[in-house]
C-alpha cells in the first residue's frame, strides 16, 4: 500500500498558483456551502473514486476536508485502488488553510460540521439517557450505553454510522 503524502497550506496555495494541481473538498455538502477553498471541487468522502476526479493530465491532487482525518481517508481510498495516483492530504484541512491567511469562500448561514452534530448528538443522548434513568426508570441508562457503543465502533473501526446518517439529513445535503 502506497503511503499517503501530506502537504501543507503554504506548498498547496503555490502549486495551485502554478496550476500544478487541482484541490478537492472530500467535505459533506453543507460544509462546503458553509466554507470552502475557491475552486475546490466538491467530492464528498464516500463518494470519492479516482473515476469521479476530474480529468486533468499531469496535475496533483490535493484532498482537503475540515481538519485532515477524511482528507486522510480519501487520500487511502484513492491510493488503495490505484497507487499511481498523485494524491496529498492537505495538512489540518481548510482550517489550516484560513490560518495561513489564504482566501476562502463563506456563506453568511450559520453551520456546524458534521463532527459537531454528531458530538452534540451523542452528548444530548448520554445526558437524556442518564437524567431519565436516573428521575423516571433505569432501563433508560441503555440509552447512555448505546451511544458509548456507538462511539466506541467508531473509534474502533474508524466508520461512525451517526455521522453517515447525519450527512444525509436535509440540511446538510444543500449545495
Amino acid at each position: 500500500m502506497s503511503t499517503i503524502k501530506s502537504i501543507d497550506a503554504k506548498t498547496a496555495k503555490e502549486w495551485l498558483d502554478k496550476h500544478e494541481a487541482i484541490i478537492i473538498d472530500v467535505r459533506e455538502p453543507g460544509e462546503h456551502a458553509a466554507i470552502h477553498i475557491v475552486g475546490a471541487t466538491l467530492i464528498p468522502v464516500n463518494m470519492i473514486d479516482e473515476n469521479k476526479l476530474p480529468k486533468f493530465h499531469n496535475k496533483k491532487f490535493i484532498i482537503h476536508c475540515q481538519l485532515g482525518k477524511r482528507g486522510a481517508m480519501a487520500c487511502e481510498k484513492l491510493l488503495r485502488n490505484n497507487p499511481t495516483l498523485d494524491v496529498y492530504n492537505l495538512e489540518g484541512g481548510i482550517e489550516a488553510w484560513e490560518k495561513a491567511g489564504f482566501s476562502v469562500e463563506k456563506s453568511h448561514k450559520m453551520f456546524l460540521s458534521i463532527e459537531r452534530q454528531v458530538q452534540t448528538t451523542i452528548g444530548s443522548g448520554v445526558l437524556l439517557g442518564l437524567i431519565l434513568g436516573y428521575f423516571l426508570h433505569p432501563g433508560f441508562l441503555f440509552l447512555s450505553a448505546f451511544f458509548g457503543a456507538g462511539l466506541l465502533f467508531a473509534g474502533l473501526t474508524g466508520s461512525c454510522g451517526l455521522a453517515i446518517l447525519m450527512a444525509k439529513m436535509p440540511w446538510n445535503s444543500k449545495t
